[in-house]
Parts: C-alpha cells; structure tokens; sequence
C-alpha cells in the first residue's frame, strides 16, 4: 500500500503565496512541466532512491523518496530503465513512456498486471520487456496515437493528424479538392488546436484551427519528425489554451547514442486507380477518360549523438508533389452540348490541380547534468498549388487561383528538475503567411443562365454555369511575432501536484485581400455572349489602408493541482485566464462618410428598430478588450479497486478559443479596395425596366477595360459595395464542456484489453454571426406577414447592404465515446482497435456560417441539425506482424452526416419557408461513408546495419463510391423537390479505388 505522512511537508499560506507570485513573475530560477512530457510516480521503499535513463538518450532524472513516494517530472517520451537503491540493494526495470502521460508504477511490491517483469540491466531486455505503462486515472478524455500506428496503418496522405480519425468524437475530413481538416464534435476546424513540444500552432488569421490546415493539400508538419501525440477530446487541464472543441498534443523525434536514417518513397497514379464517376462514360458524354494524375511523396530523416549521453541532433524533410485528376462540370445540370460551341472544348478537357510541399524539420537537445535540458526546433513549410478548378466548383484552370502558403516555427526550450520542482520554458518565434493569386489576370468571363421559369422574364434571376478568363481572390495574410511561456510544476506537498504557468506573446498580424481582383462580367448564355449584362469590380476606397495590421499582444495564466484526496479519488481543479489586445478592432474608427449615411438612414433612426447603430460605430476609443476569460476546469478520477483496472471519471470545464482576425477585419479590408457593380441595358436585360437594377448603363467595349470602369465612379459614391460593421463589445467565443465515464482494463484471450465509455456534452457560445443591417422605414426587417427570406430595406445611401456582427453562433453536443483496444506490444505483435461515436449535434446556424441572410438575427432561430456531423460513427484499425510481413487495416463506416435544407413545401410566399436540418428520413443509401483501407510492409536486413523495405497499400478496397452532391431544397407549394435527397452530382469523397507502392530504407 501507498504509504502517507501528512507531516512530510505542509507549506504555510506566506510560503505557497511566495512560490505562486515567483513562477507567476517568472522570477523562479526553477519552473516546470508542459504537456509533452511524462511523469511517473508511485509508491516505493521509504529511503529509496530512484533513478530513471532513458535508454535511446542516456537522459537520466534521480530523486531520493520521500516518506514512501516517489515522483519524477519532464520525461520525454520514450523507453526508461528503473533503477531503485535501497539499503545497498538495486533492483531493476523498464517501462514505456507516452506523450504527456502520468503514469503510476509502484515499485515496493511485486509488478502489477500492467507493468513490466524481469530486470532490465542489458539494453536489449530492456527493448524486449518494455511495456507502455497504461493510464487510467485521469479526468481527460484522451486517446493516445503510438508511433506503431503512424507508421503502420494505412494512409492516403502523410499528415500526421489523419490518425486522430481513430480517436471516439474526432473526425478527419478530406475535401473533393483534396483540402484536409479537423474538427470535434459538432464545432468546426476552428476550434482545435495542436500542441507540438508543448507549443501551440494556433492560426490566428484563418478558420483551419491550426497554420497549415486552412483549404490545403499540405501537411503541417513533416510526419517523419513526429514520435508520438495524444488527442484530448474534452475535459483537458488548465494548461491547454486558444481552443474550444479537441487538442492534439505531439512529440517530435529526437536524435539517440547511435547514428540513424531512414527514406521513403511513395507514389501511385492514373494507371493505379480506379476512374472517378465523372472520369466514367456516360450516354450524354461517351467521350469521358481518366485524367492523368500522380501522386508522389518522399522524404529522409536521420540523427545521431553530437555528445554520447548528452547531446544528440535530429534533422528531416518530405515533400509531396500532386497533380489531383479535376473535372469540369457545367453548373444548372448543363451538358457539355448544350454549351455554345466556343467554350465545348474549354470545358470538357480533362484537367489537374498541382500541388508542391516541402517540410523541414530539425532539432539539437542538450542535457547538461541531470537537472537541465536544453533543446531548439525549427520547423519550415513552403506549398504551392492551384486550387478552386472543377470540381465542387465551375471554373475552368484559367479563373483557379494559385495559393501559397510559407511558415517557420523556432522554439527554444530549457527545462529544469529537481527534487520537488520542475521547469519548462519556452521562448518561440513564428513566421506564417497565406497568399492566394489568380491564375489569370484576365476579366473574368462568367456564363449565366435565366433560373428555371423565368427564361422569358426581364432581368431573371441567374444561375452560374461556367466561369473562364481570370478569377478574383487575391489575399495576403499571416501572422508574426515571438513568445514567451513558462510552466512551474511542484511536488513538495503530499498528495497534490500543483503547476501553474504564463504566456505572453508580441504577434504582428495581417490581412489583406482585394474581392474581385480583376473586374467580373457575367453574360447571359441564352441571349449573348458576347455583351455582358452585368459587371463587378473594386477599386481602392477613399484612402483607406489596404492591409489591415495589428500589434497584438496575448496574455494568458494558469493554476492546476492535481489532487490525490484519497488512495482512489483524484480531483483535477484549474484556473486559467486569457486575455488579448487586438489594437486593430479596438483602435478602429468608422469612416465619418459612413457614420453620417448610417445615422441618417430612415431603417436605423426608426425606433421599432431591433438594434441601436451606435453599438456598431467605433469612435476608437469605445472598445476594450474582452477581461472575462476566466475558464475553470475541475474533473475527477475514482478507482474502484485500487489497482487501477476500473476507474470512473469525469469533469466539467470552460475553455475560450479566440476571434479571427480574417472576421475582425473586415469592417477595415472591405472598405480598402470597394465593390462597384454595375448593370448593362442589354436585351433581356433592361436594367430599366420592371424590376429595376441600378446603376443602369449601356454597354461599350471600351467598358472591358478596368481603367475605364474605374472612370465611372462618381466620387463620394461607392454603388455595390458591402459595409461590415462590428459591435462594439465583442466577447471571446468559448465552450462549456461536461463527461463523465468509465475505464476498464481487463482480461480478454489472455492479454490485457482497454476499454472507456464517456457520455459528452458540450455547448459553444459566442461565435461571430454577419447579420443584414438594412431595415424598412418602419424599422423591420420583414415585410407584413414575412417571418423568413432575405428581403430587407432599401440599400444604404452611396453604399449596397450593410452588415452588422455580433456573438450570436452555438452548437450544442450529446455524445457518447466508446473506445476498445489491444496495443500492440514487443511481446504479442499485434492490436486492434474499435472507436464508436454517437453524436446528437446541433446548431443556431446551418453549417456554423458566420453569416445569415435570411433572418434579422438568431434570437428567435432554433437549433438545427449540424450539417456534416454523422449520427453514428465507427473506426476499426488493426495491426499484426506474422510472417515477417506487417500487415494493417483501417475501416471507416459513418450513418449520412448531418444535412440543412431549404423547405417552402408549405407554400410559396416567403414566409412559408423555413432552413431544417437533419433530414435522415429522406436519405439514401448511397449518402453515407465506407472506406476499408489494407496495407501490407516487407522488411529485410541487407546487412552492414541497413534495412530495406516493400510496402503497398489499398486504399478503398471495396472501391465504395462516397457522393458528396445531394439535392437539399425540400419543396415548394406542397410539391416535393424530386431531387431532394438524391444524388444531384458526381463529386464524390475519399478515393477510389487505389494501390500505392512505397519503399525505403533505415540505417
């Protein structure tokens, strides 16, 4: 049994006071643990001393027992040999350690079912008898992703957050575009964040959650590098910030006492998969073949001792070279014959997107002595690719967009043990930029038709059906700036592991984008195509900046204790606050112009108006920042037995994500470079007819050039542009999150098995909505008797809509985690794990857009079905060595995911429709997910300490067609869309059918 001296030390108020305010004012020459690192702890003869090595490194912690208990902090992940001296005795062990584990090996009595047996006094034993210690008593819900299943299971791309796709209420999503994201539960990307060596990677600019994963094909961090991560799906510590749904924390590889290298090389292709539905002949276009396509990916790692012991660098780099098969498809269901002749050609080519990643990667660690570790990471990623071709989309290659993304990342990190305390500071520097082009500087040349039923109308609505010439996104964006972070950990007092940290950050960002770049003239496809009817540009806007900057400054502390108040409870109690500075928003003052046109617009001034203007008008000295970030966490563990075999936990906690800057930005952005439009009296399009469409003006040719548009403006006036204006008293979104559950390890055809059920809810508040500001001279939005429909007042004086953002988006989450597991193990060479989710998602807000058109704002919305969230969800994954092959399977099954639509099945009047969500009932078959995934790897000893290998992989065996296009407009009048819940397109998600062959070497 734990032996317990609650003299041993019982620090006073003054003394806990001092210790607090010293970490706090990083006067503390001792401060401590990250969440990367592993502790170990336990009970242990009385006057024991124990020392740990990391067998790979030589790292070595020693600390002298105190009363019977032993606790060792800042153990990088990996393989330990325990040595424990009492009274001129040494017995001997090892374990495995994870990434950010706390893990309990009491080493007085014989070893428990799940620690290691025999000694561990050679370097061989201690490889072989190494088990990964298990843990249980936690209040996180956290699944743990080995190195084993990086290496092994079968994947499409090396992005190493592929593998939290195995992990109960994460999903891994890749686009039709081949775009990877993701996210938790019933909240977007955004609110993840990943923690790489206890450093956050947040993107502060744009909605991926993380730099690198925002509408990209890349990886954000080179795969090789990565040794081992865990993912915590809610309930996390104190520790953890700038996140609202699930955190991945990651180690990166390090270099060790021998010499080492590896290379891969992986490609498949055209010739090597199976064609895509729309690379598939058809009666109405016969002519269809497979695009030409590669995918190639290769890279090399190695690392090795600068000083045996002591010392040890590590270096990696891959690259992935793409050129993904894009098919154009005519939008309103058009046939390629039924497009004029000129653009038939255009349009029915077979075309590809490239895409270009490199990745590096390199790190030197330093133990100097037992007590410091000093380590320096660099991280570079550099991708180029062309994006928004075919598709989801109807453009043709000339009107993509060419997008580049660069980031570096330097963390320098020093770490300080001793008896009772640990250290771990970090001092970072990071350097990111996002910058999409047009591939083209052409006009865009844009192919409209009537919508059904109005073919015969002056001024119908219309359709898109092709987009050529050069389109119009053109942004820069990112972030830079340097940080600082210091985590202090102390075990002096018995029974209670207290840390406590602080953040600051200098970060200097950006944003700039011109929307369209090029001027934009749409045609009508059934009257012309040579005279527009219509024309959109932009052009710099009365001396307003055209990047937005911020010197923003971030702050954030914390205090967590974790608490054993008995032999079988633990209680998880955390405090942290954040607190940020976006000079930006809070330094912005509304152009006078724009304030004098809002104040005198009959809408706003009307007092049955639902808002005050003044609320969204900065005087630039009428904004603070947001000081209520206070976010407790408390959870608690109880084992039932003592052994650690049956533990319930649970807990419940706040955590505060952060505001876009992209969304805070653009009441600034959009104002820099105007949106103009203008309409052309042309022949089925009398803009001065009934309905009218102003400005009206006849076209000229000399009209096609930009300069010319430019000459048309008249100043003061700025017809088709978009205001954005935001509230004054932004809040910082954030989630409260609730669990409670049940770990098992248990006995099951003799080898120990791992089991968990949790019960999740989670609520997200505060996320920032756009929301029309226009209003009818009475004040309303809604004509009498409208309750739904994007029909507001007249246009603001000089301007178009107004845009007005407040906090208003929530999502809501009932889940339940089901978890089972074997690990694999030196021993018994094989795992398989089993991974259910059951999500009753919601939101206020289809698809958590930050706009809405249809209502004046959410107040009276109900929540909705999340769109893209599965009622069920299963992960299998299975690993096995036999043979001297290693062989692996993945199979993914997921119900349809959640859907929104459009219903006005009612009636025909706007206020008869409605946005439903979660309209399984109509579902088909074909709209849910299936995906088994095989691979199998060949290793030989060539001798001379190199190893070749043979892999191949097959993606999608059963070459299950996933579609993405479902029709979701219900009805209108009683009449029910034909095509609501079926197929309505042939873009599909995941790959077909696909062999990829890899090889590579390790030395």
């Amino acid at each position: 049994m734990k032996q317990r001296n609650r003299t041993m030390f019982r620090p006073n108020r003054k003394l806990l006071s001092c210790a607090l305010a010293s970490c706090l004012a990083m006067a503390a020459p001792h401060v401590m643990a990250q969440s990367t690192s592993a502790t170990l702890r336990g009970a242990v003869t009385a006057d024991s001393t124990v020392t740990v090595t990391n067998v790979d490194t030589g790292l070595t912690r020693t600390t002298k027992a105190a009363n019977g208990n032993y606790n060792i902090g800042g153990l990088p992940p990996g393989t330990y040999r325990i040595e424990v001296n009492a009274g001129g005795q040494t017995s001997s062990r090892a374990v495995t350690l994870a990434v950010g584990q706390t893990a309990t090996l009491n080493l007085q009595e014989a070893p428990p079912v799940s620690a290691p047996t025999g000694d561990a006094t050679t370097l061989d034993t201690v490889r072989v008898t190494a088990p990964l210690l298990v843990e249980t008593k936690t209040s996180e819900i956290s699944t743990y992703v080995s190195n084993k299943q990086i290496e092994a299971l079968p994947q499409n791309s090396r992005n190493f957050l592929a593998f939290a796709d195995i992990v109960p209420g994460v999903t891994f999503n890749t686009g039709a575009d081949g775009s990877t994201s993701l996210r938790s539960g019933s909240q977007l990307s955004a609110g993840v964040n990943v923690f790489i060596d206890g450093v956050g990677q947040k993107d502060y600019v744009l909605k991926g959650g993380v730099t690198g994963q925002d509408s990209s094909r890349g990886n954000p961090f080179p795969q090789m590098a990565i040794g081992e991560y865990k993912v915590i799906t809610s309930n996390y510590k104190a520790e953890y910030d700038q996140l609202s749904s699930a955190a991945v924390t990651a180690v990166t590889k390090s270099g060790t006492n021998d010499f080492s290298g590896s290379f891969f090389w992986d490609r498949t292709g055209s010739d090597w998969r199976k064609p895509t539905p729309a690379e598939t002949p058809n009666a109405s276009n016969p002519n269809r073949r497979k695009v030409r396509s590669k995918e190639e990916q290769y890279g090399v790692s190695f690392g090795g001792p600068l000083i045996k012991d002591q010392a040890h660098f590590f270096i990696a780099y891959e690259a992935k070279e793409y050129n993904s098969p894009r098919t154009i498809t005519p939008g309103r269901q058009f046939a390629i014959g039924d497009l004029p002749p000129e653009f038939r050609d255009v349009a029915s080519t077979p075309t590809s997107a490239p895409f270009k990643e490199d990745l590096y990667f390199g790190k030197i660690d330093w133990a100097i002595g037992e007590s410091h570790l000093l380590e320096l990471t660099l991280k570079r990623r550099e991708e180029d690719e062309l994006t928004s071709v075919g598709g989801a989309t109807v453009n043709v290659p000339s009107y993509g967009t060419l997008k580049t993304g660069e980031e570096t990342r330097v963390d320098l990190r020093y770490q300080f043990t001793s008896q009772n305390w640990l250290n771990d500071a970090h001092v970072t520097f990071e350097d990111t930029n996002f910058a999409p082009r047009p591939a083209s500087l052409e006009n865009g040349y844009r192919l409209f038709v009537p919508r059904r039923g109005q073919e015969t109308n002056n001024n119908p609505d219309m359709e898109e059906v092709l987009n050529l010439g050069g389109g119009g996104d053109f942004q820069n964006k990112g972030q830079k700036g340097y940080g600082f972070q210091n985590d202090l950990t102390f075990y002096g007092w018995e029974d209670h592991t207290i840390k406590m940290g602080i953040k600051y950050k200098a970060i200097d960002i950006s944003a700039f984008e011109q929307s369209p770049f090029s001027p934009q003239f749409r045609y009508d496809v059934t009257r012309s195509t040579t005279i527009p009817y219509y024309v959109q540009f932009t052009a710099p806007g009365n001396g307003n900046p055209t990047t937005v900057n911020s010197n923003s400054k971030q702050f954030g502390i914390y205090i967590q204790d974790d608490w054993d108040v008995t032999e079988k409870l633990q209680l998880n109690l955390g405090l942290r606050w954040d607190y940020e500075v976006t000079p930006s928003y809070e330094d912005h003052v509304t152009p006078e112009t724009l304030v004098t046109r809002l104040r005198a617009y009959p809408g706003v001034n009307n007092p049955n108006v639902d808002y005050d203007i003044n609320d969204y008008i900065s005087t630039g000295s009428n904004r603070d920042s947001f000081k209520d970030g206070w976010a407790p966490r408390l959870g608690f563990s109880y084992d039932l037995g003592g052994d650690a075999r049956h533990v319930i936990f649970g807990g419940a906690g706040r955590s505060y994500n952060r505001n876009q800057f992209d969304y805070l930005s653009y009441e600034q952005y959009r104002l820099a470079f105007q949106r103009y439009e203008f309409y052309f009296n042309t022949p089925g399009h009398d803009c001065n007819a009934a309905p009218v469409r102003t400005p009206c003006i006849p076209f000229d040719p000399s009209l096609l050039n930009a300069d010319a548009l430019t000459a048309l403006i008249v100043p003061g006036t700025n017809f088709g542009s978009e205001v954005f204006l935001l509230n004054n008293e932004l809040k910082t979104p954030y989630s409260d999150q609730f669990s409670l559950g049940m770990r098992n390890v248990f006995g099951m055809f003799g080898h120990d098995w791992n089991s968990s059920v949790t019960l999740m809810h989670v609520m997200s508040h505060d996320g920032i909505l756009f929301s029309i500001g226009n209003r009818r001279p009475d004040g309303s939005f809604y004509p009498p008797g409208v309750q739904f429909g994007n029909s507001p007042g007249a246009d603001l004086p000089g301007y178009s809509r107004f845009f007005i953002g407040d906090n208003a988006v929530e999502t809501r989450l009932n889940s339940v985690l089901v978890s089972l597991d074997k690990p694999y193990t030196a021993e018994s060479p094989w795992s398989v794990s089993f991974a259910y989710t059951y999500s009753d998602a919601k939101e206020n807000r289809e698809g958590s857009d930050i706009f809405t058109f249809d209502y004046p704002n959410l107040d009276n919305v109900g929540f909705i079905g999340a769109r893209g969230v599965p009622r069920h969800k299963l992960v299998a994954t299975g690993i096995a060595d036999f043979w001297g092959l290693t062989f692996s399977g993945k199979l993914t099954l997921t119900s349809p995911p959640g859907n929104t639509g459009l219903n006005c099945f009612q009636g025909v009047d706007p206020g008869a429709c409605n946005v439903v969500g979660r309209f399984e009932s109509y579902y088909f078959d074909d709209q849910d997910f299936r995906q088994l995934d095989l691979a199998v790897q060949k290793q030989w000893d060539t001798g001379g300490g190199i190893k070749f290998r043979v892999r191949g992989d097959v993606l999608n065996v059963t070459n299950e067609v996933n579609y993405s296009d479902f029709g979701n407009f219900i009805g209108v009048g009683g009449v029910l869309n034909p095509d609501f819940g079926r197929r309505t397109g042939e873009g599909i998600t995941g790959p077909t059918r696909t062999f990829k062959l890899s090889f590579g070497f390790d030395w």
